[in-house]
Parts: structure tokens; sequence; C-alpha cells
């Protein structure tokens, strides 16, 4: 019998604290406080202490705590920024905004995080920060990236817009001594999702944490006195009030993806079906459960007829996108991750599935890869 599998049901979690978001939404229209103000607060002061971090500065969107926080490290124009090519296009995006260029460096093959291994030898003079994304909710080698970062004087920014909670070595995602920053998204898709765009960043630099706080209001603290050009950055109390919610839940929500995850993993041992490496000592958060399938759009058309519903996280690596062109890069150019945008597929895994929904597309993906 065919069923229906969404890659994600977000109804189906809104029916699960459907009153608590609705009083909380209702509060901020009482207050008509909007923007910023003591949710805000409030919100920065919870993901910052869930990351073993002293500062928290609330914004507009993932992409905006990127660019927010190169803009307050004075990454701009003549300075390079080294990160992965296979990523959302924020990541790289947002070294452009700044006014920097985008140096890429390969992946892991089996993680599809930033090859620590190959960072040293893209450095020049011009190098300003390392950008490490933790895809899909595993965390990268900080120890490894900090290393560097440390013997070049780099900072590091850490993406975490997919693993907001996952851990490596008992550290969260901007815990780590390496970490200059640390960006998180709270898109609707997300772990923690807002009721639209959101982001934060934490830091425990307390310099830098006035200094975000500044351009996220125009390079303003006193209204209409600017003391620099920033931008509007700015989170909605609104959003806010979603995420303080939905907070609670969180961990809950990231122990059935792992749980979803690892019915999976058993699933597809042994079969031509890869599974995700999860390294050891690591925690993910799986906002993803990503596979690696032989013909992958041909098994994606397949999962499709069967009434299960995939994603590709990311067809075209950043280094080939038409945008990046005056990089120089070319066809062939990073291999690995070349590779896995021609190969990887992503399975729902969100923490509402019902176990014969896990079932069914478990059934599904052998059969169709077979």
């Amino acid at each position: 019998m065919t069923r229906t599998v969404p890659l994600l049901d977000l109804k189906a979690q809104f029916a699960t604290i459907r009153e608590e978001v609705l009083a909380a939404v209702t509060g901020v229209l009482e207050s008509q406080v909007c923007i910023n103000g003591p949710l805000v607060e409030e919100l920065e002061r919870a993901i910052a202490a869930r990351s073993g971090c002293r500062f928290g500065v609330g914004v507009s969107s993932g992409t905006d705590a990127l660019l927010d926080t190169l803009m307050a490290l004075g990454v701009g124009a003549g300075c390079e920024v080294i990160t992965t090519p296979f990523t959302f296009f924020a990541t790289a995006g947002c070294i452009h905004r700044a006014g920097a260029r985008a140096v890429f460096v390969d992946i892991e093959p089996d993680t599809y995080l930033i090859d620590p291994s190959r960072i040293e030898a893209a450095i020049t003079e011009r190098t300003r920060a390392i950008l490490p994304v933790h895809l899909y909710g595993q965390p990268c080698d900080m120890d490894a990236i900090g290393a560097i970062a440390r013997r070049h004087g780099l900072f590091v920014v850490e993406d975490a817009a997919q693993s907001i909670g996952a851990t490596r070595g008992g550290v969260p995602c901007g815990g780590f001594a390496e970490s200059t920053a640390c960006c998180f998204s709270f898109f609707p898709s997300k772990n923690l999702g807002a009721a639209g765009d959101g982001g934060m960043i934490v830091t425990n630099d307390a310099a830098l944490h006035d200094r975000m706080k500044l351009l996220r209001n125009h390079g303003a603290h006193e209204k209409y006195f600017h003391d620099e050009v920033g931008a509007n950055f700015r989170l909605d109390a609104l959003q806010a009030a979603v995420l303080l919610a939905k907070l609670p839940k969180l961990d809950e929500w990231s122990r059935r993806r792992r749980e979803n995850a690892a019915y999976y993993d058993s699933r597809f041992q042994g079969t031509a079906v890869v599974p995700p490496t999860i390294r050891d000592g690591c925690v993910s958060a799986v906002n993803q459960y990503v596979v690696r399938v032989p013909n992958r759009d041909g098994v994606k058309a397949k999962l499709a007829a069967r009434g299960v519903a995939s994603e590709i996280y990311y067809p075209r690596p950043l280094h080939l996108q038409r945008c990046f062109e005056y990089l120089g890069y070319r066809e062939g150019d990073l291999p690995h991750a070349g590779r896995a945008a021609r190969e990887v597929l992503a399975l729902p895994v969100f923490p509402e599935l019902a176990p014969q929904d896990l079932e069914y597309v478990a059934d599904a993906v052998l059969a169709c890869a077979g």
C-alpha cells in the first residue's frame, strides 16, 4: 500500500505545541514590543547558555548572523576567508557581501565536512578567517581547525545553522575554545525553527558582542546617532516568542531525530545505500539524514512515485556556481565536493515520523536503490 511521507511536517510539530506558541504570540501582540526587547534578550541569554558562551546577539536570519559577524570582525575588501564548497549558499554569499574573497577547500568524503588537512595549504597573507560549516547536524573537527587558526592568527567563525545542540567531545557548537563566534539559523526547517526567519550569534568576546549589536542596528547605540554604517539585522520579538516556546522541546526533538537516524542506519548497513558517517565523540543534531545512493536522481524520482519525499542538499557545490566564476574554479576541482553533489540524498527524519513511516521509507529506498 502506497503511503505519503513528507520530507518535513511542521504542522505535526505545531499540533503538539499549539497552545504554548499561540499564548507566546498573543503576549507579544498585546505588548506591542515587536523589535528586540525583553523576549529577544531572554532568547539571547538562553541560546548563549546552551552554547557555553557568555553572550548572544539575536539577528534577523542565519545569513545575517554570518554577515554581521564578518563585518564586526573587519573582514572585508582585500581579505580572504577559507570555507567549504559543500553547504548552503549563504556561507559563501556572506563572505562575498562583506567584500572578501571566498577560498574553498575540499571536504572529507565520508562526513561531507571541511577537511582540516587541506586548510593550511590554502592560507595566504590575505587570509583573515576560517569559516567551517557543521553540516547536516555534525560538528567539524574544531581541534584541528583551531590549531591551524592559532598558528596563523586567524578568526574562526562557526556556521552552525544546522547544528544547534550538536556536540563534539561533549562541547556544544559555539562553546569550542577555538571559536571566535558561532552563528545559528532559526529558519522554520531547522531543529529549532521560528515562524519565519531568525538567527543568533554567540561569542565569549565582550567587545565583539558589543560591535555586533551596534552593526545590527544601523551602527547606532543611540537612536539617530550612528557611529558607523551598519544594517538592519534586528530580530523580531514575535520570532523570539515562538522560539522560547519551542526551546524546552528541542532536546527531545533532537533525540527522536537521532533515534530515527539509528533505525535507518541499521536498515542500510551493508547495502548499496551508504548511511551517514558520524565521527566518534560527536552527537549529531541530525538536521538532515543524508545517504549516498547510486543513480541518485533516478532513485529520487522512484521514491517520489512511491510517495516518499526527498531532497538534494546540495546539487551544485559553491565553487561551481555561476556567481562565483570570478574565483577561477573549474569542473573537477575539489572532487569530493563534486562527487557528493552527484550522490547525496536527504530522507525524512523529523521527530513526528511514525514507526510505520520509517519502515516504509527504508523499504522504498532499498527497493529503489537496488
